[in-house]
């Protein structure tokens, strides 16, 4: 195959060297119409999956007599995920991303279905794997689809469309599936999102077929071994982060040896010093997510078991944070911004290390709790702003046959990042609570997260290519 000659595919220029996109500019105009709107669909139905399936989970294992199981329902999604991230990416660079999205989307819909339809646990937590496959498979796609069908200036729109999806799903998502599973069945958040498996394919294929080729990336030997001992790694993590007994920290050791023996091969040269350029932009990702979910995901417990909150007030004060990251996405993609990526990356870490000092301050008895949730739009805005920019950073500094593999590492460091921080947070609530008062295990807890955001303001500057470096190579 010839490499492209178009503007999306050529070789990419540095990340601080774009051309603004202009007011006429629109991802909603032809060509771009239907594949922007096949792609939003696509990550609404995700959204709206992920959104749902923690409230109807606990209904669903009880009714399968399966909550010794529970968190394999989780765990297995996370393994299986990412098993098809690093694979799906290198299909992307080898075959192009037809094949790959059509697997994946495919696969997330017969997940769903069987998952809807499981007369047991085992089945159940089989669909949840399957969907992990599919959902996997299709979230690295779509970097590689951003990269060839649209030019470099519209980039940043795409993905603050990709962003605004996530908005609805987190407002609405939890309590549809409340109401389907307390007033109809638990199925029924499962099975009813199978038909909309239909739109996206029929919208995305048609365009894929005009994309432009390049030369595809030589397979690489070992990343689909290492792939899995990652994916082993995380799942465990994950596994023993949920349970927190004793016996867990067997599952620590074993995660951690799995991740060690497999991770740093499946991420750019340099990531884990964050090397400039590429290896920076992807070892962030895990910085931000890492801080972010981290610290969320004790926002909640603290609300409700700290400061006596509701579970639903608790709930609404997560649920505004989708505002803020869709903010962020927003002000990133500005036809008019004139900061550099570098800067919104850092500026994007700044605003994560205010939202989680507000979520520290709520521990006080004497802050208003309400004021958690100043925290969440805070730290929804850094979010918004750093990762729709790493985004846009990641295909600037990797080569076009590269980009699946790129967008596999960054989806690698994501959950790493996310997995680790949120069972470094769950040891630290094992060990101190029952031991020392509440406000010290919570404060301990996000004090632990804004040395890690704080980080990322130091190292942002570092996701600036180096100009004589050119775009970077990935893996091995």
């Amino acid at each position: 195959m010839s490499a492209s000659r178009t503007p999306a595919a050529a070789v990419p220029q540095t990340p601080d060297d774009q051309t603004p996109a202009t007011a006429k500019d629109s991802i909603l105009r032809p060509p771009y119409r239907a594949l922007t709107i096949g792609i939003v669909s696509l990550v609404l139905l995700v959204a709206f999956e992920g959104m749902a399936v923690g409230t109807a989970m606990p209904v669903a294992v009880k009714d399968l007599n399966g909550l010794e199981f529970y968190a394999w329902g989780f765990s297995g999604f996370m393994t299986a995920s990412m098993f098809a991230t690093v694979l799906s990416g290198e299909l992307c660079d080898r075959l192009g991303p037809r094949f790959p999205f059509v697997v994946g989307t495919v696969l997330f819909g017969v997940g769903l279905l069987v998952g809807g339809a499981a007369p047991t646990m085992a089945l159940f937590v089989l669909g949840r794997m399957i969907q992990g496959l599919g959902g996997g498979a299709v979230v690295v796609t779509l970097y590689v689809i951003v990269g060839r069908a649209f030019p470099e200036q519209l980039r940043p729109r795409v993905f603050a469309a990709i962003s605004s999806a996530w908005v609805l799903p987190s407002v609405v998502g939890p309590v549809i599936a409340g109401t389907v599973t307390e007033h109809f069945t638990w199925r029924l958040v499962f099975l009813g999102l199978v038909p909309l498996t239909i739109l996206p394919l029929a919208l995305v294929i048609p365009s894929l077929r005009g994309l432009p080729t390049v030369e595809p990336s030589a397979a690489r030997s070992g990343r689909k071994r290492r792939a899995l001992g990652a994916a082993v790694g995380i799942g465990l993590l994950q596994y023993a982060g949920q349970e927190r007994t004793w016996w867990s920290l067997l599952l620590v050791v074993a995660g951690v040896t799995a991740l060690v023996l497999s991770l740093p091969r499946l991420l750019p040269p340099g990531t884990l010093r964050f090397a400039r350029g590429l290896p920076a932009v992807v070892g962030m990702r895990g910085i931000f997510a890492g801080a972010f979910f981290g610290a969320q995901s004790f926002v909640p417990l603290m609300l409700i078991e700290h400061r006596g909150l509701s579970a639903t007030l608790a709930g609404l004060t997560l649920t505004v944070g989708s505002f803020g990251w869709t903010a962020g996405s927003w002000w990133q993609s500005r036809p008019s911004l004139r900061t550099t990526r570098p800067r919104l990356v850092q500026n994007g870490a700044v605003f994560l290390t205010l939202g989680i000092g507000v979520w520290l301050l709520t521990v006080l008895p004497v802050v208003p709790a309400w004021l958690a949730a100043l925290g969440c739009v805070l730290g929804g805005l850094g979010m918004g702003l750093a990762t729709a920019s790493l985004s846009v950073l990641l295909l600037g500094c990797s080569r076009p046959e590269e980009h699946g593999a790129a967008g596999a590492a960054a989806q690698v460091s994501d959950s790493f990042g996310s997995v680790a921080l949120v069972g470094l947070g769950g040891v630290i609530f094992a060990g101190l609570h029952g031991q020392a008062s509440a406000g010290v295990v919570y404060s301990s807890i996000y004090l632990v997260m804004i040395l890690v955001a704080a980080a990322g303001i130091v190292l942002g500057r570092r996701v600036r290519a180096d100009a004589n470096t050119g775009p970077a190579t990935v893996g091995d």
